[in-house]
């Protein structure tokens, strides 16, 4: 933890709050009180490197639960990160606006309050990643192992535009390397029976698909247009 925290700690304790207490009272104070500010800049830190599109998105705070057919019990199963400690993924799909990127952050969100490492990229940023790490010494090498590397990643518009061949090939290297060590959470419109199409028919999205859909949590978000009911309400 260092010593920073116990100073300010130590620095901020309230003398009449205090008054009273036995030395090993007020010591016991100031190391719960600095391990609070620790464990708080710490969940911070990590909220801020998962670089989520909503970092405000909380599981606890949704609305229109029943309205949009969630279910609350899968949701609240969600917020428990125990999928993290199974090495399983999750799949959040419904149409455009249903609030899939929100839960997307909301959930990368938890696991950070969880002290897991996660992470959120859009599917075209990923490609555009992809694309210009090819031109690079070790580009690709390096890509691959800081995707591998997050305990928990958010992949928002997922088979937004069918990858190319190349794309496809780094899809399944990194979904390779993740597979029942990690857990990769997708965001897309498009419905499983959609995905091997577009995944191109192949080798590659029989490989890909292989290793989604056997230890996936599937959520349907609905049709409900979260984006329209905020704006009447804003």
């Amino acid at each position: 933890m260092g010593a920073t925290p116990l100073l300010e700690a130590l620095e901020s304790q309230d003398e009449d709050l205090t008054m009273g207490m036995s030395f090993d009272e007020r010591l016991q104070l100031i190391v719960d009180e600095a391990h609070s500010r620790f464990n708080h800049a710490k969940v911070e830190g990590l909220i801020r490197r998962a670089g989520l599109r909503y970092p405000a998105a909380d599981l606890r705070q949704l609305s229109r639960v029943d309205e949009r057919g969630l279910d609350q019990n899968v949701i609240a199963q969600l917020g428990t990160c125990g999928f993290i400690d199974r090495g399983q993924n999750v799949v959040f799909q419904g149409f455009t606006g249903s609030g899939k990127s929100y839960l997307g952050c909301a959930l990368a969100k938890r696991a950070c309050q969880h002290r897991i490492r996660a992470h959120y990229i859009r599917m075209p940023d990923l490609e555009e990643a992809w694309a210009l790490a090819k031109d690079k010494p070790l580009g690709t090498t390096k890509l691959l192992k800081k995707y591998a590397a997050f305990t928990v990643l958010v992949i928002d518009e997922w088979l937004l535009d069918p990858p190319d061949e190349a794309m496809r090939s780094m899809l399944l290297e990194l979904l390779e390397r993740r597979y029942d060590t990690a857990s990769t959470v997708f965001c897309t419109q498009y419905a499983k029976k959609d995905w091997h199409q577009r995944l191109g028919s192949g080798v590659h999205a029989d490989a890909i698909m292989d290793r989604i859909v056997h230890n996936t949590i599937w959520v349907e978000t609905g049709s409900h247009n979260m984006r329209e009911h905020a704006a009447l309400n804003s």
